[in-house]
């Protein structure tokens, strides 16, 4: 099927009519009208409702609006990685969530450059949902998450046993600051502390939550291993009798996609996370 039909689709959906669509692409809308006449005819089904108000999906184009996005994201993955770049036999992409790209990705990165010359390296940080999507759509090879997808084809691997503990700066002990590690964290820290469960101040990036914490004082819930050497050397301190809570993080790839090339990523990832000792998160530790 030509592309340009699926980008047209969605095109379609996001302005919400075939004469916004034509404009946004740049086409005449007898040309959007051509592409969708073509596209349901070749999917023997009615996409859109049309009318005066603009253009409404039938059931058949709700469900199409994931195949659409998927062979358009494919696509690109394509045209990013072909050709092959001179002197390498494939890419290895892989992923991780954006609190764990220092040290622990960084690393990983740097161990695949040094001893798998033979494949590029595409790497991408972001949220975990979206990473579980690509692993499924096949646009990643491996990724890091903290909650993963137990989809059909997915093999999950615990990687890093991990705590949520809670530590306050001494001289500045407050706000109490609100940090947003997923659905089953603010599950089980709303239940236990009911009190904190609303914030005057919160964040959903745990690096940039330390760094203000660091910089302006308070107090919140952070991974072990990336305050412990703020806590060995007293600049943070654990705040007594407070709950902890875990917090794995997990190595998720696709058994389709899995060769000798990704077991050797993974186990030079499982490397990494044995060889790296500053969790800090800052690139020029001053404390």
């Amino acid at each position: 099927m030509d592309i340009s039909l699926a980008r047209t689709f969605l095109e379609i959906v996001r302005s919400g009519s075939l004469i916004a669509a034509s404009e946004q692409l740049h086409v005449t809308q007898a040309a959007i009208t051509a592409r969708v006449q073509s596209l349901e005819s070749q999917l023997n089904c009615t996409l859109f409702v049309r009318n005066r108000a603009g253009a409404k999906l039938t059931a058949d184009g709700e469900a199409f609006v994931a195949y659409a996005n998927q062979m358009v994201q494919l696509w690109e993955a394509a045209q990013r990685d072909l050709p092959l770049l001179k002197g390498f036999d494939n890419v290895l992409h892989v992923g991780g969530e954006t609190s764990l790209y220092n040290p622990l990705i960084l690393h990983w990165v740097r161990k695949l450059r040094s001893q798998i010359s033979s494949h590029a390296i595409r790497t991408e940080v972001g949220d975990g949902a979206i990473l579980l999507r690509k692993l499924e759509q096949g646009t990643l090879d491996a990724a890091l998450v903290f909650q993963p997808a137990y989809w059909p084809g997915l093999q999950v691997e615990e990687l890093l046993e991990e705590k949520l503990i809670q530590v306050y700066l001494p001289q500045n002990p407050e706000p109490y600051i609100y940090i947003d590690w997923g659905e089953g964290f603010r599950r089980q820290h709303d239940a236990a502390l009911p009190d904190k469960a609303k914030a005057e101040l919160s964040f959903n990036l745990g690096p940039l939550a330390l760094q203000y914490l660091l910089e302006c004082g308070g107090s919140g819930y952070f991974r072990t291993r990336v305050v412990q050497s703020y806590l060995d050397s007293g600049v943070l301190q654990r705040v007594p009798m407070a709950p902890e809570f875990s917090f794995p993080t997990y190595l998720v790839y696709s058994r389709e996609r899995d060769t000798p090339v990704l077991q050797q990523a993974i186990g030079l990832l499982r490397e990494a996370a044995r060889d790296s000792t500053d969790w800090s998160q800052r690139w020029n530790p001053a404390l």
